[in-house]
């Protein structure tokens, strides 16, 4: 039965990978040093939203056989709209994810110099972290054998790994089921929290695991009869990601002190309490947040740009290898070298804060097109819960906007 389950698993366990990344991992730690317990709930309202959306991305992978970008190219007619949204997600996706590639980059490297030490090179001011060329390396051959197999099976042991470490890590501080059981089902809004609630549905529900999945799932499956798997894939990849997250919030409840500030911290703060074991758990767990999103961020910017510009072939072609290659290159480049693209990033976030709503909208009205999706189109039910999401994303999205320009 595990054996079968192991064979059924692939697409969702990837955009478990995408979500669970360094940023999520340091936001789920400061929510657990903070208000410890309290914010869990956030948290379980956030895997029940990303399994609804990522649901209903997998569905039209299956049944279209096109990624998510292709089919929001065909099916908006109107010319200045389709450029508008196909230019506000290549700068979201494209562009954000190479903007945000280094982080993803640097929290691998986090992982490792928390076991390893820093292992970096002085040429006169200049310092060189050789660990984020590491990285870089296993990311570039990973994503350069272009095999969706060989991909899924090294990311599926990679969340694996993570999920593992990060579990361990929550087992070891010993907490108190039950007041783990009230943080997750009774919603309490302590002082000072709201941002940091916002953060964790933010960091969970992203727009461009949309078109990750979308395109992932047709690579997989090819038939109607295979959209129980998929849905099943969806469920189970989506709660192991989120119990990640949980596992995190956990572990960083168990600090006393308030100056953690990121998963190295953490992972340094639990030593003295639970042992090196603890430390050594939470640091290969960051090292696998970390590598996982160095390889599905550059991964999603390519499958986006195939399906906004049209490009053709597959996971070997030249257009295909080029976008991700230059998304790494700049990765590696940034945090090799301390670099902060600042004004990229700020850009990357309005833009990700605009398309977030905008998407949600567009997946829920394409969803509802039977020329699209014939009789799986959504019921009643989806509708109502998607609609509801979508009212959260447009909340979601003026934060981020209002976030960037400093007015909250």
């Amino acid at each position: 039965m595990i054996k079968k389950w192991f064979q059924n698993i692939g697409p969702g366990t990837l955009v478990a990978a995408a979500f669970i990344g360094p940023g999520t991992v340091t936001l789920c730690t400061t929510a657990g040093v903070n208000f410890g317990f309290n914010l869990l709930w956030a948290m379980l309202l956030s895997i029940i939203a990303t399994i609804v959306l990522q649901e209903m991305a997998a569905r039209l992978g299956i049944i279209a056989q096109k990624g998510l970008s292709e089919v929001i190219r065909e099916e908006i007619k109107v010319p200045f709209l389709k450029q508008f949204i196909t230019l506000l997600i290549l700068s979201a996706i494209v562009i954000g994810n190479a903007s945000y590639e280094a982080g993803n980059i640097s929290g691998g490297i986090l992982g490792l110099e928390t076991i390893l030490g820093e292992i970096s090179y002085n040429i006169g001011e200049l310092s060189i972290n050789f660990l984020s060329i590491a990285i870089g390396i296993i990311a570039f051959v990973l994503l350069y054998i272009g095999n969706y197999k060989f991909l899924e099976k090294a990311l599926v042991t990679l969340v694996i790994l993570m999920s593992f470490s990060f579990v361990v890590t929550a087992i070891i501080t010993q907490p108190n089921i039950g007041e783990v059981l009230n943080g997750l089902l009774v919603p309490k809004f302590p002082e000072k929290s709201l941002l940091t609630i916002i953060g964790l549905i933010g960091t969970t529900v992203v727009p461009y695991n949309l078109f990750l999945h979308a395109s992932l799932v047709k690579e997989r499956w090819s038939q109607k009869e295979d959209l129980k798997l998929a849905k099943k894939d969806t469920i189970v990849s989506i709660i192991l990601g989120g119990l990640v997250s949980i596992a995190i919030i956990i572990s960083a409840a168990s600090i006393p002190s308030k100056d953690i500030l990121n998963a190295a911290d953490l992972a340094k703060g639990l030593a003295p309490l639970y042992g090196e074991f603890a430390k050594y758990f939470l640091a290969l767990g960051l090292f696998a947040a970390g590598i996982t999103s160095a390889i599905t961020a550059p991964l999603a910017a390519a499958y986006v740009a195939k399906g906004c510009l049209g490009f053709k072939g597959g996971l070997q072609s030249k257009w295909f290898r080029l976008v991700w290659m230059i998304i790494l290159f700049l990765g590696v480049l940034f945090s090799s070298i301390g670099i902060k693209p600042i004004e990229i990033i700020k850009f990357a976030q309005i833009a990700n804060g605009m398309l977030l709503p905008i998407i949600a909208g567009i997946l829920l009205w394409i969803m509802n097109k039977k020329n699209v999706l014939g009789i799986h189109v959504n019921s009643k039910t989806q509708n109502v819960f998607g609609f509801i999401i979508l009212l959260v994303s447009i909340f979601l999205g003026a934060k981020g906007i209002l976030k960037v320009f400093n007015f909250i």
